[in-house]
C-alpha cells in the first residue's frame, strides 16, 4: 500500500487548491530507510548462507538516518547498506541513480581479452543474433562465442550454428564475460547439448518472512530439443565476469554427458531476483528465490570449472588466448582413448 501514498498526497493537495511541489510529500528517509530493510529481511534469500547479521546491519545505519538529510545523501545510504548483501542481484534505483555491488568480478583476472579474440575469430566469422560462430584448428574445432543471455539466442540461429560445425571432432562454447540475461535462453541452449532428460538442480521459493522460510526444493532438468542436438565433446569456457543466467547455465551444462567447464571460476548470482517498492518511489531489487545444484547447494558465488586455466601473459604478449588453446588442445587429445563420437541431428 506504501507505493500509493505519494498518489493520494498528491490528489488531496490538488483538490485543495494548494501549490506546493510534490517532492514535499515524499516520506521521510526515515520511512525510506525502514521500509528497505524491512523489504530486504522479509524477502531476501541468503542471509543465512552469508552468515549476515541484518540486525546489526540495522543498528549500524540506523544512527546515519536524519531527517534534514538530501535525497542523494539518503541515496547512497541506502544503498551502502544494501550492498551489506554482497550481492551483484541487489540494486537500488532512483530517478538520478542506480546502486550496484561489483565486488564478485572486481579483484579478479580478467581472464578474457576482446581483442585477442578477434585473433581466432578472424573477419569471416558468422553472426546470428547474440551468436558469433567459427570453425579453429583447419576446421577441426567449432567455436562459438555468446557474450550476453539477454541477446537473441534463436532456435534458428542454433540450427545453423551446429550444423556449421558437422565436420568438427568438438565445440568451444565461450560465455566468458557474459553477465547474464534470460534464463529462456539458457534453457534453450542447454537442451541441445542434452542426450536425456538430465537434473541440473533446484528452486526454492520464499513462503514467509523468516529468513530461513522457503519452499521444498523443485527440481529443474534440461530435457533434450527436439531439434539439432551436439553430442560431441564441448568444452564451456567460463570466467569471473559469468553471471546470473551465465552461472544458471554453466550449472545446467556441467550435468551433461559431453561437457566439460574451463577457464576461472563464475562470479555466481544463483538467487532469482525480485523487484519491490519504497515508498518515496525508488525500487530495490534482490535475490529472492535460491538456485541450487544437484546435490542441494546454492551456486551464489560460483561454480569452479572442472579444469582451471588463466591467461598467461607470455600468452597474451603474442596474441594467444591461453584457455582457447588449452580448449583446443583438450578437443584434439579427447579421441586418443575414444573411437567413436556422435553428433544428433533430428
Amino acid at each position: 500500500m506504501s507505493k500509493h501514498i505519494p498518489i493520494l498526497l498528491l490528489l488531496l493537495a490538488f483538490l485543495s487548491g494548494s501549490c506546493e511541489k510534490a517532492d514535499d510529500y515524499e516520506p521521510s528517509p526515515r520511512a525510506n530507510f525502514e521500509a528497505l530493510w524491512k523489504i530486504l529481511d522479509e524477502n531476501y534469500c541468503f542471509f543465512s548462507y552469508k552468515n549476515i547479521d541484518w540486525d546489526e546491519v540495522y543498528r549500524r545505519y540506523e544512527p546515519l538516518i536524519t531527517d534534514t538529510m538530501s535525497q542523494v545523501a539518503l541515496f547512497d545510504t541506502l544503498a551502502s547498506m544494501a550492498n551489506e548483501l554482497r550481492d551483484g542481484h541487489v540494486n537500488l534505483s532512483s530517478s538520478f541513480n542506480t546502486s550496484r555491488y561489483w565486488d564478485w568480478y572486481l579483484d579478479y583476472p580478467d581472464n578474457f581479452d576482446a581483442d585477442i579474440q578477434e585473433n581466432y575469430l578472424g573477419r569471416d566469422y558468422a553472426i546470428a543474433g547474440g551468436l558469433e560462430y567459427t570453425t579453429l584448428d583447419e576446421g577441426r574445432v567449432g567455436y562459438l562465442y555468446y557474450g550476453s543471455f539477454s541477446s537473441s539466442a534463436s532456435e534458428n540461429a542454433l540450427d545453423y550454428a551446429l550444423l556449421s560445425f558437422k565436420d568438427c571432432l568438438g565445440l568451444i562454447l565461450d560465455i566468458r564475460d557474459n553477465g547474464g540475461g534470460l534464463l529462456s535462453n539458457s534453457e534453450r541452449i542447454a537442451a541441445r547439448f542434452a542426450e536425456r532428460k538430465t537434473l541440473t538442480g533446484y528452486i526454492q521459493h520464499k513462503t514467509g518472512p523468516g529468513h530461513d522460510d522457503f519452499s521444498e526444493p523443485t527440481p529443474v532438468y534440461v530435457e533434450p530439443s527436439e531439434r539439432t542436438r551436439w553430442l560431441r565433446p564441448v568444452v564451456l569456457l567460463t570466467n569471473r565476469q559469468c553471471y546470473s543466467a551465465a552461472n544458471d547455465f554453466t550449472q545446467r551444462m556441467r550435468e551433461l554427458p559431453f561437457v566439460v567447464t574451463m577457464g576461472d571460476r563464475t562470479g555466481g548470482g544463483s538467487g532469482l531476483p525480485f523487484t519491490s517498492e519504497l515508498p518515496n518511489g525508488w525500487s530495490i531489487r534482490f535475490s529472492a528465490s535460491p538456485m541450487l545444484d544437484p546435490d542441494k547447494r546454492p551456486t551464489e558465488f560460483g561454480i569452479s570449472p572442472d579444469i582451471p586455466v588463466s591467461m598467461t601473459a607470455e600468452d597474451e604478449e603474442r596474441g594467444l588466448d591461453t584457455i582457447i588453446e588449452r580448449a583446443i588442445r583438450y578437443i584434439n587429445d579427447y579421441y586418443a582413448n575414444r573411437d567413436t563420437a556422435a553428433v544428433s541431428f533430428p
